[in-house]
């Protein structure tokens, strides 16, 4: 052994060197032999390998594999393909739908050496490897707005923007991610760049809320191609998790798929990252129940549940239901999200719009719970939750358990609507048989078949009201609205509801016609303005739906004939109306036993004492529903048997 100038000891190549772990051990205090040396490193076959997210791994190479986005791909391919790309994009839409993505692909066919004729790009060369990858490069930038918003960078920017491509066939491509994060003064410091770009650079801004830039960088809109990115369906999410998980060789069912599908809420990118998550608790298999563990998706049984309790209006059952879903620990405005969409998809079903995406071994389930609800109560349903996501109400409070079970109490309280249609067929009025269901309904509301009816026989018009004379007053008074009314929701016949809408007439007509002796004068004949009076009081031989127009009005005697001041509005319109003033006029004969001039005016606001000389839309409803009820004997049999009220909307 020799030592050396350094104090390093060395030893000759015959000479063993001792072990650097020091002697053997011996027997430890036990007795039992002496234990082998492990290593703190684990070996090499049970280290972690380094994970690639699905997003990343499997997203498009070319124009053709990005989903749904067909109105831009193709286009951008089209204009490669042509020389026709543009200097400036303006990419807008949700997260997660292909923005960035297209952006590269781009980007790799401009610079592609082996672009096709179509224009895609190979997509295994170096030059799309390293685009495809974000690598660094030369001349495709990518950059984060979020994070370089300021006008520096946007000036440093279009200082770089100004040197050539690296090769004269490659084209500079500038990636400007959350575009609507970038300064109003980074966007002006870019204006004159994007309006008179440098020869074969390009900028292509992506933005999930292009309303920002409309307000912070108007004129940067027309100096750029906008394309705005759609949703991913449901059924196109699908299609590509299912492909990728059988490129990764996992199984998964159908309903699985659905549940990460809308979950994923249309973003392709947040559909791979949601199947990550459940690929790291899957033995090589996904389920429907390993993806609502996972993802916190409550079960469609609790839905079906809850309307089993609607339909029963078990108010104490849906306490139990919502203490059942904090007990297995559901967050409630997910539960409340699945509510809107469980809603809706009834109300499709027993409309007959479809199933929607309910799963075909549980259609029949849902069929039958489609069943126990009218469509018009499921449409109240759906408005009353869908007020709590307008309102944001949901959103803001701390106390969601309060506003569910509020809303599901709405539910059970809610009254039923009744078709007045079908209560008029069955108390044996003239209304028409009640329409068969357009949709599939479950077997637990059977409708039974119309029986075929004889045809309705005339109906005879009421008797006339008995003769009263001129009053001293030309206002009648107004009928009384009935007191303590049951509010039903019903539904009046197209043909009913258009008999009593009024018909707009002509402005600024008279009624002024030459003076004709009639057939034979009345007793009592010879002042218009009485018998105007008397016309109103009585209301004999008035045409059909005018009285309410009629109220307030005041009428005196003129050359010529009779002038009417009523409030302008749709009673002087509605007044005007030929056929409408013509029955007034024959009317008049008959009492005054001659032929008078009719004339309808304005009546001026000083003439009602200052007041507001316009008719009540509430008179002008009550005198409709008066009509109505005079006109189909059946529906008022109908309103005073039950002590009903017609309700607005």
């Amino acid at each position: 052994m020799l030592r050396s100038t350094w104090g390093i000891f060395l030893y000759p190549r015959h000479v063993e060197a001792p072990s650097v772990a020091g002697p053997p051990r011996g027997p430890n205090r036990a007795g039992s032999p002496p234990r082998p040396l492990r290593s703190r490193c684990p070996p090499p076959a049970s280290r972690p390998v380094t994970h690639t997210a699905l997003a990343r791994k499997y997203r498009p190479l070319t124009f053709s594999e990005v989903a749904t986005q067909e109105h831009v791909s193709d286009t951008l391919r089209r204009a490669v393909s042509t020389g026709r790309v543009g200097h400036a994009y303006l990419f807008c839409g949700p997260r997660g739908v292909g923005k960035t993505t297209l952006a590269r692909v781009l980007a790799m066919a401009l610079n592609c050496p082996n672009r096709d004729d179509s224009g895609e790009p190979c997509g295994a060369c170096e030059d799309c490897t390293r685009i495809w990858s974000g690598s660094t490069s030369l001349d495709v930038v990518e950059i984060d707005a979020a994070s370089n918003r300021g006008v520096d960078d946007a000036r440093d920017l279009r200082e770089r923007a100004m040197y050539a491509p690296s090769n004269e066939s490659r084209h500079k491509v500038y990636i400007v991610d959350e575009a609507h994060m970038l300064t109003r003064e980074a966007w002006n410091a870019l204006l004159k760049v994007l309006e008179e770009p440098p020869p074969r650079v390009h900028f292509i801004f992506a933005t999930t809320e292009p309303q920002k830039i409309e307000q912070t960088a108007a004129p940067i809109l027309s100096r750029c191609q906008r394309f705005d990115f759609r949703r991913v369906g449901v059924l196109d999410i699908t299609a590509r998790v299912r492909e990728v998980l059988e490129r990764e060789g996992v199984e998964a069912s159908d309903e699985a798929l659905r549940l990460v599908a809308r979950k994923a809420d249309g973003g392709m990118r947040d559909a791979l990252s949601l199947t990550d998550q459940v690929l790291a608790l899957s033995d090589g298999s996904i389920t429907a129940e390993t993806v609502r563990r996972i993802l916190g998706v409550v079960g469609d049984d609790h839905y079906l549940h809850l309307f089993d309790v609607l339909a029963a209006r078990d108010r104490a059952g849906v306490f139990r239901l919502v203490d059942a879903l904090l007990d297995q620990g559901f967050d409630l405005v997910e539960f409340y999200h699945g509510l809107v969409e469980a809603l809706r998809t009834l109300l499709r079903i027993r409309v007959g719009g479809g199933d929607g995406e309910v799963a075909e071994e549980r259609l029949e389930e849902w069929t039958e719970r489609a069943g126990l609800f009218d469509p018009a109560d499921l449409l109240r349903m759906l408005g009353m939750a869908a007020e709590l996501e307008v309102n944001g109400s949901l959103r803001r409070t701390q106390q969601p358990r309060v506003l569910l079970e509020l809303l599901l109490l709405r539910f059970a309280w809610l009254d039923r609507t009744l078709d007045l249609e079908a209560m008029i067929h069955a108390l044996g009025g003239e209304g028409p048989p009640p329409p068969e269901p357009q949709g599939p309904v479950g077997p637990s509301a059977p409708r039974p078949p119309p029986a075929p009816r004889p045809p309705p026989a005339p109906v005879a018009p009421p008797p006339p009201a008995p003769h009263s004379g001129p009053t001293a007053s030309s206002e009648p008074a107004a009928p009384s609205a009935p007191a303590g009314p049951v509010p039903v929701t019903g539904s009046i016949s197209g043909e009913s509801r258009a008999a009593y809408q009024p018909a707009p007439g002509p402005r600024g007509e008279t009624a002024d016609a030459p003076a004709t002796t009639g057939t034979g004068p009345a007793p009592g004949a010879g002042d218009a303005v009485a018998a105007w009076r008397d016309l109103l009081a009585s209301g004999e031989g008035l045409p059909r739906g005018v009285s309410p127009f009629l109220m307030g009005a005041r009428a005196k005697n003129v050359e010529g004939g009779l002038e009417v001041a009523v409030p302008a509005g749709p009673a002087l319109e509605r007044l005007r109306d030929p056929e409408v003033r013509e029955g007034l006029r024959e009317a008049l004969r008959v009492r005054t036993g001659r032929t008078e001039g009719l004339t309808f005016v304005e009546l001026e606001a000083e003439a009602t004492g200052g007041g507001d000389a316009r008719i009540s839309s509430q008179l002008v409803r009550k005198g409709r529903l008066d009509d109505l009820l005079e006109r189909e004997p059946g529906l008022k049999a109908a309103v005073e048997a039950l002590d009903l009220e017609f309700m607005d909307g």
